[in-house]
């Protein structure tokens, strides 16, 4: 009912803007309002749990008899090149999510250039496991429902071994943190001919660990903001072979530039703006926020040309493919979501007992990351790291929820008076763990599962009542 309502929307020539019945009811009621939607499709179990609108409703469901008598026949297209097809929301740098809005033409050349790269073997069947709310979702199910091929649904990557459907999965487009978690559980498919990532950077051992079970899958890296309809390059990775992002795909364009816009010579790092089909139309209903990023493009003749910054850090290499060196602001990519870090220290700042808020990522010795919120408390409050988190999970999705807090009397600061980041990074940060220094029980179930989060999690501590994901 999902797929079929968003193409119900695409064909009716309006524009999809996806929720996730999971986020805080806060942050759906902004985005609703923000997108200024008219109407809410859903269904009806879900809408205990919606926040009030003023938007018409109706329930895929619980209304089916009111197009029951409807024509089948074709509708004629309603949309034009221009027309606006998606408002994905982003987390934002000022500390609200961003409508990134995608027009048809730009998702057009996206399934142009995917018909031209994938085969109908490979998209015999397509495996759909990202949410709608995040962009991955466009190449698993438009690119193959556009040209003939068959979509897979399923809520979770990891749950593909038991998947009935298994063994017909011929692409599966996922982040390398899932797909290292999928293999530690069984072996991939052996229908499986190409698997595409994205979304963080993909480590040459896992490469490997893909090619060595079969080396007749064809591995790509892809990258991309949402800002550029999904995939800006795409690159073939090989055992043994460089790490690399690729090259631009067709009708897309990167400029590697210095501060002035000039371009830096190959191998020297410098920011990637990129031009093309795929540009969005903006951000929407913030036209100073779309004109800082969307910039004229000063290498076309075109006159409205223009490039998007997407803030990363990039760099030619001889052979023309790109590698990607990093962030130059605050976003970062955990288990393959986007997040501004301002964005969640905008909501910390929002607690009544918190002063001063900074948020960082740290890494475990095993390479996990995780978000770290450095607070310093105000003198009348005294609040719990419990009570904190559940402030924050109730206005910022689960994913950016940081998975430990740090008490400071104060913040470290450079000599210019500003928050010196790389101090915090350098303070010893404790395990996460529940309020309570230690768990025992008399029930022989309770303390089994505690010894099997302590080894997944490497952790120790827990509360009776804590929550797996929470810990």
């Amino acid at each position: 009912e999902m797929v079929v309502g968003l193409l119900a929307i695409l064909k009716s020539g309006a524009a999809y803007v996806p929720f996730d019945p999971a986020y805080p009811a806060k942050r759906i009621a902004f985005m609703a309002e923000d997108a200024g939607a008219s109407v809410l499709l859903t269904q009806a179990r879900l809408l205990p749990d919606l926040p009030e609108t003023s938007a018409t409703v109706i329930c895929l469901d619980r209304d089916a008899s009111l197009w029951a008598d409807a024509p089948a026949t074709d509708l004629k297209p309603s949309a034009g090149p221009r027309n606006l097809a998606y408002v994905l929301y982003t987390s934002g740098s000022t500390g609200m999510p961003m409508g990134v809005a995608i027009e048809h033409r730009s998702t057009v050349a996206l399934l142009n250039w995917a018909r031209s790269v994938y085969s109908t073997e490979d998209l015999a069947g397509v495996l759909a496991s990202s949410s709608i709310c995040f962009d991955a979702s466009v190449i698993e199910l438009f690119v193959p429902l556009s040209w003939g091929g068959t979509v897979f649904l399923i809520e979770n990557l990891l749950q593909l071994p038991v998947a009935p459907f298994a063994s017909r999965v011929s692409l599966i487009a996922t982040v390398p943190s899932v797909m290292a978690g999928l293999l530690r559980l069984s072996r991939l498919p052996s229908g499986i001919r190409t698997v595409n990532f994205g979304g963080e950077p993909l480590s040459q051992a896992l490469v490997q660990q893909i090619l060595q079970l079969n080396a007749a899958i064809r591995v790509y890296d892809t990258y991309g903001p949402t800002e550029d309809t999904t995939i800006t390059t795409f690159g073939r990775r090989l055992e043994g072979g460089p790490a690399t992002i690729g090259r631009p795909i067709d009708n897309t364009q990167a400029y590697v530039l210095d501060a002035r816009l000039n371009p830096v010579p190959v191998g020297v790092p410098g920011e990637l703006y990129i031009g093309g089909a795929g540009l969005a139309r903006g951000y929407l209903g913030r036209p100073s926020m779309t004109a800082e990023r969307f910039v004229p493009n000063p290498f076309s003749n075109e006159p409205e040309a223009r490039l998007y910054r997407t803030g990363d850090q990039v760099r030619w290499s001889e052979n023309g493919h790109l590698e990607f060196c990093g962030r130059l602001d605050q976003q970062v990519k955990i288990r393959g979501f986007r997040i501004e870090l301002g964005e969640i220290e905008g909501a910390l700042s929002q607690h009544p007992g918190i002063r001063e808020a900074v948020v960082l990522v740290d890494e475990d010795e095993a390479g996990h990351r995780r978000l770290v919120g450095y607070v310093v408390s105000d003198e009348d409050h005294v609040w719990e790291l419990r009570d904190l988190r559940a402030f924050i999970q109730r206005r910022l999705p689960r994913h950016m929820v940081p998975a430990n807090f740090v008490r400071l009397t104060k913040m470290p600061q450079t000599p210019s008076g500003k928050v010196d980041r790389r101090a915090l990074q350098m303070l010893d940060v404790p395990e996460p763990k529940a309020e309570t220094p230690g768990f025992t029980s008399e029930n022989p179930t309770e303390m089994a599962l505690a010894e099997i989060w302590g080894s997944i999690l490497g952790i120790k501590s827990f509360a009776v009542d804590d929550r797996f994901y929470d810990v």
